[in-house]
């Protein structure tokens, strides 16, 4: 009996622990975005820091391989290919189809990959993510921090609109064992505040 109330109260202290996420560092305003149609899309993970640690995208990746694969063989390599395509696969689309739910429906503004002929660009800079763990019994979501910056596609130095997201949290009703797919939604997290901040500040334009 005591140790099912112990766990009963770690699930507890673990579910409330959860960080929302938050805006911060807001410049600019978004009155450009008033006639657009088509805004480009691109993906940045350079300045990409992960776990509590902060450390690189490279010492989490060999760290957690070389961990992988000693714990079962081949497993580890097995994981890098699915961490190497969960960009592609999970993150990104997430992201743009919760933008498509939000701005698309509601503005008409269609947000898109390979937009070049786009006056305007979104540019989503992946800063820190913590990919979350799921132990049954108890679990914590994923957070995913971005700066999202509005810029000219033709002179992307000239920054519009800038602001920060902190700590989207990643998760999914019932377990979720795949980091990968728990990071996606802390993307999809990230788009639909954004999408619903964009309507409301068009609102007021």
């Amino acid at each position: 009996m005591k140790t099912k109330n112990l766990l009963a109260v770690l699930f507890l202290c673990v579910t409330l622990a959860v960080t929302a996420q938050d805006f911060q560092e807001e410049r600019g305003n978004l009155s450009f975005l008033k006639d657009q149609k088509v805004v480009n899309v691109e993906f940045k993970y350079d300045h990409l820091r992960l776990m509590k640690d902060n450390v690189t995208e490279k010492e989490y990746v060999e760290e957690r391989r070389d961990f992988l694969n000693n714990r079962n063989k081949g497993e580890g390599d097995n994981w890098l290919k699915k961490w190497e395509g969960a960009r592609e696969t999970f993150w990104e689309p997430k992201f743009l189809d919760l933008m498509r739910r939000t701005v698309t429906e509601s503005k008409g503004i269609v947000f898109q990959k390979d937009a070049p002929q786009a006056a305007y660009t979104l540019i989503v800079d992946a800063q820190w993510i913590y990919p979350g763990w799921d132990a049954w019994v108890m679990k914590q979501k994923a957070k995913v921090t971005t700066v999202l910056s509005f810029v000219e596609t033709n002179n992307k130095e000239n920054v519009l609109y800038q602001i920060r997201s902190i700590e989207a949290p990643g998760d999914q009703i019932g377990h979720n064992y795949s980091n990968e797919l728990r990071i996606g939604e802390g993307f999809e997290k990230t788009a639909k505040s954004f999408g619903k901040l964009i309507i409301k500040r068009l609102k007021k334009q």
